[in-house]
């Protein structure tokens, strides 16, 4: 039987890690602050790699309990946590890997109204993986008028190829629904953000090939989680690309 002490040292937990990138980027990670708005199909799978990342200071938002659909794609999702807010989940399996993570789990919508509640200014990433085009153009606009830095995923569903799954800058972004309704939104109102950000993003587009009673397009784990995989990667790569520079 293999057994390991009850509190394991956080040098074990991350010197993997650190052999990758080096004491430097390691302590830097650990000293970011990042809110994460969304932990459904994308955003769940965003946590967790951050926080195996290394990443200590994390804040996660959502206002949803975990529901029967959730479970096909949905970190915190399981037939056991039915009824459970997500945040709540969450935040426990994250302390689970980490217990030494600050965790700050809100059960809480981000719109127009709540945004100063969030204090945004106060971070140092900003992630937006949200569904509602209304709230997401207003954190977009928010996010950049603060010093963070903000990565966006754009719309996860109807997605089946990992290989189309792609990074761009926002005006860059193609073939992507969500993408083209936020820049026709920020064009019809004449305010945009005001600074660039980058975005993850996909091409492809099927077609639903079923009904269902919610008004709903269809998702599949592996390209969620691909999806808020990837949004993590461009936090922990930002972070090292400024060790580097500054050690340069």
């Amino acid at each position: 039987m293999c057994k390991e002490p009850v509190a394991v040292r956080q040098g074990l937990i991350f010197q993997r890690e650190e052999l990758l990138l080096g004491s430097d980027t390691l302590a830097a990670i650990a000293s970011q602050r990042v809110i994460l708005f969304g932990v459904g199909g994308v955003g769940s799978w965003c946590a967790e790699s951050l926080v195996r990342s290394g990443i200590h200071h994390l804040t996660i938002v959502d206002s949803d309990c975990v529901c029967a659909s959730n479970i096909n794609r949905q970190l915190p999702a399981t037939t056991k946590t039915l009824g459970q807010p997500k945040v709540e989940v969450l935040r426990q399996r994250l302390l689970d890997i980490n217990p030494a993570a600050e965790i700050t789990a809100l059960q809480a919508t981000y719109n127009a109204e709540t945004s100063p509640s969030f204090q945004l200014e106060t971070y140092d990433y900003i992630i937006d993986a949200i569904d509602s085009l209304k709230d997401k153009a207003h954190l977009i606009l928010t996010a950049t008028s603060t010093p963070a830095v903000l990565f966006s995923s754009m719309g996860a569903a109807l997605k089946m190829d990992p290989t189309r799954i792609s990074v761009a800058e926002f005006w860059k972004v193609k073939g992507c629904p969500l993408g083209a309704a936020l820049r026709r939104r920020f064009k019809h109102v004449k305010t945009f953000p005001t600074k660039k950000f980058r975005c993850v993003y996909s091409e492809e587009l099927r077609k639903n090939q079923g009904t269902s009673e919610e008004r709903a397009n269809g998702t599949i784990c592996h390209a969620t989680a691909i999806f808020g995989l990837t949004l993590s990667s461009l936090v922990i790569m930002d972070i090292e690309r400024k060790v580097q520079e500054s050690l340069a």
